[in-house]
């Protein structure tokens, strides 16, 4: 099955908001053995929405729509969609009811009228119900084709998208062929794209037909195998087989699958084996402790940190030696393991990460350029020290930095040491 995308907004033209979107329905499109064959943004202007869903329904006779689904006045798309298809809006009272006691619940008492809209759908649709939000998806077929309608709020998306698009595509896309596209995604970080490139060159080949595609980003580069237009079974058995073959080329730099979280996954590891963290930051200034936090359960293994940015509050709150300082500056190895020895002592933590860098624009010299960056981690008494040149903005740089400073400690937990060549997130 094909079909075509049409994302509708202003605020997308304008490029105020990441159409994030288009990347979510087409990754759970291609799940479903879907091809998107074309994606069109446009504004919200109905004679935009209508030429753009007319055009994408005369190629692939299929189109989804994300957007322009609200109870303002610049939500057309439904009325666009229903002069494609000639088909006038009746008021749905079953959802006008189900929105009036979704909004009593709400505490809001009357539902605005404003928002009676919503129960107004095209003759002949289906109304894709979205307890996630008052807008419903809608699915309307006729002569010209299909067009299915959802909000544009990603959450509510993402929810419809879940529970009522993708089993109704799955079903008929299946019925018509059997055949789906599926992938699998390796992260890996402390290495570059070109670095992996070079490790993994010949795989593309013995890995035939999958894909390999290189996914680089300020934490790492992930690795997306993808398997095209296969039986199911076929499908994983490939990307088994693939994950296989590749593995064993990565080394240290690999940590997991899908989406997992690297600060997850240093959780996790502490969870299990005992230790307590502790973090000290300077040029992150509490990214590290931010990720860790962010993870539920993390307080179970994390006591705390501290943002030692000046110099004195190193000496202060962390006890390194003014003299250390002094004599190897505060981007070094000797600070950074200073920083690391002494949060862990200080907050009574047998685990610590520290961090101490030049984030820029400014501040860098000839020999401690921007980007210049000292991590150490600390575990039971052993420990690692890396320093670093991150490429990229400031924000580039201490996101890489918060990145490898919980590599490194992920390193100690497993038991796992890397190249060191060629190692950059």
């Amino acid at each position: 099955m094909e079909l075509e995308l049409v994302t509708i907004g202003n605020e997308l033209l304008l490029g105020f908001t990441l159409n994030t979107n288009a990347a979510e329905l087409a990754r759970a499109l291609a799940e479903a053995g879907v091809r998107v064959a074309r994606h069109t943004t446009v504004g919200d202007d109905p004679a935009a929405i209508e030429a753009a869903v007319r055009q994408g329904l005369q190629r692939s006779g299929f189109v989804i729509t994300s957007g322009g689904l609200g109870p303002t006045r610049d939500d057309v798309t439904k009325r666009s969609v229903a002069e494609i298809f000639d088909a006038r809006l009746e008021l749905d009272r079953g959802y006008l009811k189900e929105l009036e006691r979704r909004f009593k619940g709400f505490g809001i008492g009357r539902m605005p009228e404003s928002n009676r809209s919503q129960a107004e759908v095209p003759r002949g649709a289906t109304v894709l119900r979205n307890p996630w939000g008052t807008a419903p998806g809608l699915w309307l077929e006729g002569p010209l084709g299909g067009v299915i309608m959802l909000p544009g709020v990603p959450r509510e998306l993402r929810g419809l998208l879940e529970a009522e698009v993708v089993p109704r595509l799955q079903t008929r896309a299946g019925e018509r062929s059997g055949r789906v596209t599926r992938s699998r995604v390796l992260r890996t970080t402390g290495r570059s794209e070109s670095a992996l490139a070079d490790t993994l060159e010949g795989v593309a080949d013995r890995i035939a037909p999958l894909t390999l595609a290189f996914l680089p980003s300020p934490e790492g580069v992930d690795l997306r195998l993808t398997a095209w237009q296969m039986g199911q079974q076929e499908a994983i058995a490939a990307l088994a087989a693939g994950v296989d073959t590749i593995l064993p080329s990565l080394g240290a730099c690999y940590y997991g699958e899908g989406d997992i979280d690297l600060a997850a996954l240093v959780i996790d590891l502490l969870a299990r084996k005992g230790p307590r963290l502790a973090v000290a930051e300077s040029c992150t200034g509490g990214m590290i402790g931010q990720r860790i936090t962010a993870i539920p359960g993390a307080s179970a293994v994390f006591v705390g940190g501290v943002v030692a940015y000046s110099n004195a509050v190193k000496a202060s709150a962390l006890g390194v030696p003014e003299a250390l300082v002094e004599e190897h500056g505060a981007v070094s190895e000797a600070v950074a393991r200073a920083m690391a020895t002494g949060v862990a002592e200080r907050l009574g933590a047998e685990a610590s990460i520290a961090v101490t860098g030049v984030a820029g624009p400014e501040g860098g010299t000839p020999q401690k350029p921007v980007g210049s960056v000292w991590l150490a981690a600390r575990l039971n008494g052993r420990e690692k020290v890396r320093g670093r040149v991150f490429p990229g903005s400031r924000g580039d740089v201490r996101l890489r930095a918060a990145q490898a400073g919980l590599d490194l400690l992920r390193r100690l937990l497993v038991e796992r040491n890397g190249p060191e060549s060629g190692e950059q997130p």
